[in-house]
């Protein structure tokens, strides 16, 4: 006998789910710690696919696409976005999570976090591959300022991951696709919004790229993710979205506005679980003339001396946490990507 809805989302509750797959024919999926896993015996059936649809007020017979949301049995919320594939009937449900993290649980630097985040203005990076925990680490820094400042925070986020109660901050929400079109749209709009913090969920093309370099450059303190390998690379990867002809001004304000940025990788633990493992690169002194020049070595250079406490290689990390025991001698090395380089700083050879 398939499994009723209720069951299903239960069970993505009690595994924290991220992500919950149905379709018509199927056996249901989730994604638990970014793995997407089977779950049940039977497939979905079409009643009940056709029932799932009406429960989110969308007409199997009317339409093909459609975003909504729904509230389970246990009060957990769901973004839902409804479709069809190869005339199936399909559901995806995003679980939008209320158990918000801690941030010195999280094991990045919450000295370093806190510390930028109780600037007034200028830009926080959060950088790193799919997957690794980007919005689990904003979260938790905005929770933090939730209870430590009173600001008026904006967020424009694709899609909404936690929902914040107002405590000392007030927030303001906004999901891409319902409540504004774009993110660069979004940013524009919540700089008429009195904010004080702006949270970027990913920055993806130039128009965002500009709009959150001029958002905190005319006051604000901007919280944004991108994708990208390292640190440095993020600052690269946001410099090159600029062409040519924009370059000295994407340059110029990232060189004034980066506050720093923080990358993080999660790696497979000897014990099973995942060790978090991040690179922080703060902007200031000859860094900010070398991001100005886009002269990428010499920041490189200047992170791998290791005398700046508020710059830190992944190696460093990678190295530290092979040492305590967290992950094994293969997964360190396959992480920094060169067995010599790995072997020498273990050594204690620089």
């Amino acid at each position: 006998m398939p499994l009723s809805l209720d069951e299903i989302l239960n069970a993505a509750d009690e595994h924290k789910a991220s992500d919950v797959f149905l379709m018509e024919g199927e056996l249901p999926r989730m994604k638990i710690n970014g793995q997407l896993m089977l779950f049940g015996d039977e497939p979905m059936q079409l009643n009940q696919m056709v029932g799932l649809w009406q429960a989110c007020g969308v007409s199997p017979e009317g339409d093909n696409d459609k975003d909504s949301g729904l509230v389970s049995s246990s009060h957990t919320r769901y973004r839902v976005n409804l479709h069809k594939a190869i005339g199936r009937l399909g559901v995806v449900m995003r679980r939008i999570r209320t158990d918000l993290p801690v941030l010195g649980n999280l094991g990045v630097p919450d000295w370093l976090l806190t510390k930028w985040a109780m600037k007034t203005r200028g830009l926080i990076l959060i950088t790193g591959p799919t997957g690794m925990g980007k919005s689990t680490t904003m979260a938790g820094l905005l929770q933090w300022m939730n209870e430590t400042c009173a600001r008026h925070i904006v967020t424009i986020e694709d899609p909404i991951e936690f929902m914040y109660p107002n405590k000392s901050s007030m927030f303001t929400q906004r999901e891409v696709g319902r409540d504004t079109s774009s993110y660069a749209r979004g940013v524009r709009a919540a700089m008429r919004q009195a904010p004080d913090v702006i949270m970027v969920g990913e920055i993806r093309d130039l128009e965002t790229a500009l709009t959150t370099l001029q958002a905190s450059e005319t006051g604000h303190l901007v919280l944004a993710s991108i994708h990208s390998d390292s640190a440095v690379d993020a600052v690269d990867r946001l410099a090159h979205l600029f062409p040519p002809e924009q370059s000295a001004l994407g340059l110029h304000l990232l060189s004034q506005q980066l506050i720093g940025a923080l990358c993080q990788k999660l790696l497979p633990r000897v014990d099973g679980a995942m060790h978090l493992v991040v690179e922080h690169l703060e902007n200031g002194g000859a860094v900010k003339q070398w991001i100005a020049k886009q002269d990428i070595e010499n920041i490189r250079t200047y992170m791998q001396r290791g005398n700046d406490p508020n710059c830190c290689t992944f190696l460093t990390n990678i190295v530290r946490a092979y040492e305590a025991g967290y992950i094994s001698e293969a997964e360190a090395i396959s992480a920094c990507g060169n067995e010599v380089e790995f072997k020498r700083a273990a050594r204690g050879i620089s």
